[in-house]
């Protein structure tokens, strides 16, 4: 077993994975070159030694320095990591868009974390990177590293990440798909791989709303347009793009981007990021129209561990109508009516008395009740069908709740469509929820009507 003196020696030499489930159906060979492996979970890790090794041999940085970056999150992870053991300190400017996943993780670093709107345009004052170099500006024995023209970024995927995939492939890679970020990945690997063959195609994923495909086709700057795939696409060029070594491309949409990066972690077992489902779904259109001959590597960017609050969140997801999936379960329902009604399920048991019942329907304002024992259902009662049994018979106060009640509401598992719940609500005032067997909830018409706005 091999034991490495720092975490820095542990960059790099990430696997290479095969697609098995997610391709099914598509003639070539596709494999996910995990970068998501690395010590601080990214592609960003080899830049950020990289960099900080260029600057020390250049004399930028001094023992002690401060290293500050405009970064999405994975850049600062990476250059974070290195500082650590560099004995640096570190300051990074991100944008509101970023993932408090990876604000909390470079906090849990000891970095200090300055957060800007990412509304504003690159020519503002309150731009991330501009407040960057403010910054650096402004700090005694401090190095912006500007990961979008340091020649460290694109040189580091040069010397390691695109050897590694020609090796990994034992040179029959025909197309490598990467995101357009700062332009290091995607430059240094096609470098590299066009170097070997000229005929390796090199394509770029890109969210809508980014400029660069319009730029690659036409030498034409535009404006960018907000989406929130995060940590690839631009809104200016930046100096590390060489688009000398891109062939296409492609633009993909924020739900497209979310759905092949869930897909991807459920089928295949690789948990990633939005950036990684923008380069997945570019993967899987691109091999539609290829043949067995073909071998295409993408590269997964970094872990979904990063956007637990964000897309893998279905509530997350539902709120910026972006979730591509079968309809809306009962599960969903619980869910939002939980965040708004915080108690358990409030019943009774078969041997309290009427009187008891008719307590709990004022003290709670319910109008029905199951009738529970031991965690079983056994009947049910409605307020206005007790208190008209007691106009009639007030005598009934005093009897057991087993000789009044009725037939117990329905048991309608968690994962049943709403569709379907509805029908059941129609039949009767309320439900009561499964979960393995258990029950966990009641649903009633006046909580379909309350909760499910947004879910039907």
């Amino acid at each position: 077993m091999k034991v490495y003196n720092s975490i820095l020696e542990a960059f790099g030499n990430t696997p290479l994975i095969k697609l098995n489930n997610i391709n099914r159906g598509l003639k070539p060979a596709v494999y996910a070159k995990l970068e998501s492996a690395n010590p601080g979970g990214s592609v960003k890790d080899r830049i950020g030694i990289s960099m900080i090794e260029d600057a020390e041999k250049t004399g930028k940085i001094k023992p002690g320095g401060t290293l500050i970056e405009a970064t999405s999150g994975n850049t600062g992870i990476g250059l974070a990591l290195a500082a650590t053991v560099k004995g640096y300190n570190t300051v990074f400017v991100v944008t509101d868009k970023v993932s408090v996943e990876k604000v909390n993780y470079l906090k849990a670093l000891g970095a200090e974390v300055i957060v800007c709107p990412n509304s504003v345009k690159h020519d503002s004052p309150d731009y991330y990177i501009n407040v960057a170099k403010r910054i650096a500006e402004e700090t005694p024995n401090s190095l912006f590293m500007y990961q979008y023209s340091n020649p460290a970024n694109p040189r580091i995927h040069y010397q390691t990440t695109g050897p590694e995939i020609w090796e990994q492939t034992k040179g029959k890679v025909t197309h490598f798909i990467a995101g357009i970020g700062t332009g290091g990945t995607i430059s240094g690997v096609g470098k590299f791989l066009k170097e070997k063959n000229p005929d390796v195609k090199i394509i770029g994923a890109d969210p809508f709303g980014s400029i660069f495909r319009v730029y690659h086709e036409q030498r034409k700057l535009t404006e960018g347009i907000p989406y929130l795939v995060e940590g690839i696409g631009q809104d200016c060029i930046p100096e590390n793009v060489d688009f000398t070594y891109i062939d296409s491309i492609v633009n993909v949409s924020d739900i497209d981007s979310f759905d092949a990066a869930r897909r991807l972690t459920r089928e295949e077992g690789i948990f990633c990021g939005g950036s990684t489902g923008t380069i997945v779904h570019t993967a899987l259109k691109l091999a539609e129209n290829l043949t067995e001959k073909d071998v295409i590597v993408f590269i997964v960017c970094d872990t979904g561990e990063r956007y637990l609050s964000k897309f893998h969140s279905e509530e997350w997801l539902r709120e910026k109508r972006l979730l591509k999936e079968s309809p809306p379960v009962l599960r969903e329902l619980v869910y939002k009516k939980r965040q708004t009604v915080r108690r358990p399920i409030v019943s009774v048991h078969a041997k309290d008395t009427v009187k008891q019942a008719v307590a709990v329907f004022n003290k709670d304002g319910l109008s029905q009740l199951p009738v529970m024992d031991f965690g079983e259902t056994v009947g049910s009662l409605r307020e206005a069908k007790v208190m008209a049994s007691l106009l009639e018979n007030p005598a009934l106060l005093e009897s057991h709740i087993e000789d009044i009640m009725e037939p117990s509401f329905p048991c309608v598992d968690e994962k049943t469509d709403l569709h379907a719940v509805k029908k059941h609500l129609t039949e009767s005032p309320a439900i009561l929820v499964t979960e393995y067997g258990r029950i966990i909830e009641i649903i009633t018409r006046y909580d379909i009507l309350e909760f499910s706005d947004d879910l039907i």
